[in-house]
Formats: structure tokens, sequence, C-alpha cells
């Protein structure tokens, strides 16, 4: 897997000059572009198109400060259609625009090209199982939140801190598969998982796809595979440091790439740092590579 990661990283920096192939990157990984992405974010702790970003103005940069082309005719190289965008871009990598670089000389931000290695540790033990879920229904209430990588989610607290008690009986009501009781369910609105990106969470109950919403909010999810972690350990860094270790751990090792769904989880939120268990579900789809081998 590192190896076909390492082998899409070197076609994306072929086509740094010109739009960028994320499709084909995927290809070579031989996994879903959602996966890529996904996987790519939680390995390298960033998005990858702020990593494609950073690496166009590294080597834009280089030319900038040549000073052997004009500013646009580097702009047009690095896929940017006028020499405002190119500017905007410039900026937000290097703090000042290519103008400026040019006639002061300024020191510059430089991101290096990426690669993957594997780093053995042993000291994760992660208990999963695969479940395979006919389509239901989430009944519950809905909010979007930005995402918080570490510490607690202040928005996420603050929308299971509104639901009224009539709402929270009527889901219980409404539980009738796993994961039982009320549950959460982040469904992420791009590839982004940097701080500050958002996401619709829900609280709710998993229910038949027929099952009546009354004044409740719904969200119908399709038939599918997930992979289910069960996890100890002080809230909520202990389900943080699972979510990362799911994508840099265990994909790399098992046969499966993430799918487009909601990732469900099941805990009994409990004071900062207090211990508490929980499972998380993800939703997963045989990896193309182990199929066709």
């Amino acid at each position: 897997m590192l190896e076909r990661l390492n082998q899409a990283l070197d076609h994306l920096e072929d086509h740094l000059d010109r739009e960028v192939d994320v499709a084909g990157a995927a290809r070579i990984a031989a996994v879903s572009e959602y996966h890529f992405r996904r996987l790519f974010s939680a390995l390298a702790g960033m998005p990858l198109p702020v990593y494609v970003r950073r690496r166009r103005m590294t080597l834009a940069a280089a030319e900038v400060l040549a000073g052997r082309h004009t500013l646009l005719d580097v702009a047009v190289r690095y896929g940017y259609g006028s020499g405002e965008a190119f500017a905007r871009a410039f900026r937000s990598v290097h703090g000042i625009g290519p103008g400026e670089a040019r006639r002061t000389g300024a020191t510059l931000t430089a991101q290096p090209r990426m690669s993957f290695r594997v780093v053995v540790e042993g000291s994760t033990t992660m208990r999963y199982r695969i479940v395979e879920k006919e389509a239901f229904r989430i009944v519950g209430r809905k909010a979007r939140v930005p995402l918080v990588p570490e510490g607690e989610n202040a928005s996420a607290a603050a929308h299971l801190e509104s639901l009224d008690e009539r709402a929270v009986l009527r889901m219980k009501e409404l539980s009738d598969r796993e994961p039982e009781g009320i549950v959460s369910a982040a469904v992420y609105l791009t590839d982004s998982r940097e701080e500050g990106a958002e996401a619709d969470y829900w609280i709710g109950a998993v229910t038949g796809p027929d099952s009546e919403a009354g004044d409740l909010d719904a969200l119908d999810v399709r038939a599918g595979i997930w992979a289910v972690f069960d996890n100890d350990g002080p809230y909520p860094s202990a389900l943080q440091e699972l979510w990362r270790d799911v994508f840099t751990q265990w994909f790399p090792s098992n046969p499966y790439t993430s799918r487009p769904g909601p990732e469900l989880l099941r805990t009994q939120p409990v004071s900062i740092g207090e211990e508490t268990h929980s499972q998380l579900w993800i939703p997963i789809e045989r990896s193309s590579a182990h199929i066709s081998a």
C-alpha cells in the first residue's frame, strides 16, 4: 500500500505544472479517489489540495526568484489564469506577493516533497469486526459544526445539550438495530479534515429505512459494509487517536478502503479526561487491488 501511495505522490509531483490528476493518482494507489484523499489527509496531516498548493508555490517561488520569466508566465505555468489569482495563492503560502518577493529577495516558505514510510511501534492493539448492514435511517437532530482534531468540540457539545427530553425519548423508542441507543453520526462535507472544515453532525437513533421521523430530522443510509472498532480510554482524546490510527495503521494493513457515508459513534460522553467505552463505525468497501489480485 505505501509503495503505491508513494508512486501516486510521484504522479502528482509530475503534474504540478498542469491540472493535477487526483483521479489518476488514486488509480495508481489502487483505491478510490474518496479514500485516497482521506488517507492522504490522515497520513500527511494536511488535506491534499493544501499540499498541492504548497508544493506548487514552492516550485513557483524558485522561478520567481530566478527572474528568468515574467510573473504572468510563472502564473500560467502553474495553472493560474491571472496574475491576481497566482498572487493570492503565493501570498497564502509565503506571506508576501510574488512581485515583492522578486524585488526584495525575501525569505520564503518551502513545502518539502513528501513520501510515506512505515514506522513500526507495536504499541497499539485495535479491536474490530466487519459488519454488513442493510439500508437504514438515522432519525434525530442535525447541526453543522466545525471539525476539532484535538480536545472537546464545543459546537458538537452544545448541539447535544440543546436536545429536549421529548426528542431524546423518541430517539430511544426508535432505536432497533446496531449501534443501539443514542448515537452520533458525522457526514463530512469535503475531503478536508483540517481544523475549521465543517461536517453535518447528527445525534439520533439507527432504525429501519421506513421509520417515521415525525418532527425529527432523517438521514437515509444505503446498505454496505462497516468496520466497527471498540475503544476504551480518556474522552475525547482516545477517540481522536483511534480515528487517526484507523487511517494510518488499519487501512494500510487490511484489504479495505473507506467509502462515502456517515461515520457512526456510540459513546457515553463524560468529563474531559475521564475513561469511557466507545464504538466507532467506519463505512468501508473491499479494496479493488485485493479484489483483482
